[in-house]
């Protein structure tokens, strides 16, 4: 189904490439192209919120104001018991040091978690995936669609697989005896948890698309 003029460009609040590959790819039987706000030379917004859906929202009011376009923004994160939910909405900059200006990467972020979970036992090492994804069709849009996904496992003790991005090469799916940087594209969006809330965007949108069609042709 084609989707109407103001759908067919979204932009993504993300410069991540990883993140813009797999919505991307989900959205494309939709005709939907997303674009990553990095293409705009659109800045980072400061993510000020204390919970996933604030700063989902932040991300995609920024982006949308900034480029004129429907945005698409998620927050998401690793959440691990035996740590009291951290890294949580920190995730990404977990291992980020302010006081030298020591920015977080994948890999540091991974040596961290690896360290603080060096003597937890096998059998407490249970952590989920956490995704909060937002769409807004204008910078000022009152209600926008709102769709949360988690996926279960556990942290590994070493490293697995190129594939993925993040947290992926310790995240360990039990179901499949594997780490989700092991896992294949098709097999982590219908898995994880970012793929369970995109699949309920593309819901809505369908619906919404069907609504727009139909006051079209009336």
């Amino acid at each position: 189904m084609a989707v109407t003029e103001n759908l067919e460009k979204v932009v993504l609040a993300t410069g991540n490439q990883g993140k813009v590959k797999e919505l991307g790819a989900m959205l494309s039987d939709l005709g939907i192209q997303v674009i990553a706000q990095s293409e705009f030379a659109v800045s980072e917004v400061a993510e000020t919120g204390t919970t996933f859906v604030e700063n989902a929202i932040i991300k995609a009011r920024h982006a949308s104001l900034a480029t004129g376009l429907p945005a698409i923004a998620d927050d998401s994160g690793l959440a691990v018991d035996a740590l009291g939910g951290a890294p949580g909405v920190y995730s990404a900059r977990y291992s980020e040091d302010t006081t030298i200006d020591d920015k977080a990467t994948d890999q540091t972020n991974i040596d961290k978690l690896l360290v603080e979970m060096a003597d937890v036992p096998v059998n407490k090492r249970q952590a989920r995936f956490l995704c909060v994804l937002v769409f807004m069709r204008h910078a000022d849009d009152p209600t926008p669609i709102i769709c949360q996904g988690e996926w279960q496992g556990e942290i590994s003790t070493k490293q697995f697989g190129e594939n993925g991005f993040g947290y992926d090469p310790v995240f360990w799916v039990a179901d499949k005896n594997c780490s989700s940087a092991q896992l294949s594209r098709e097999q982590k969006n219908a898995l994880s948890h970012r793929g369970q809330a995109l699949m309920q965007l593309k819901v809505k949108l369908k619906a919404q698309i069907a609504d727009q069609l139909q006051n079209i042709s009336g």
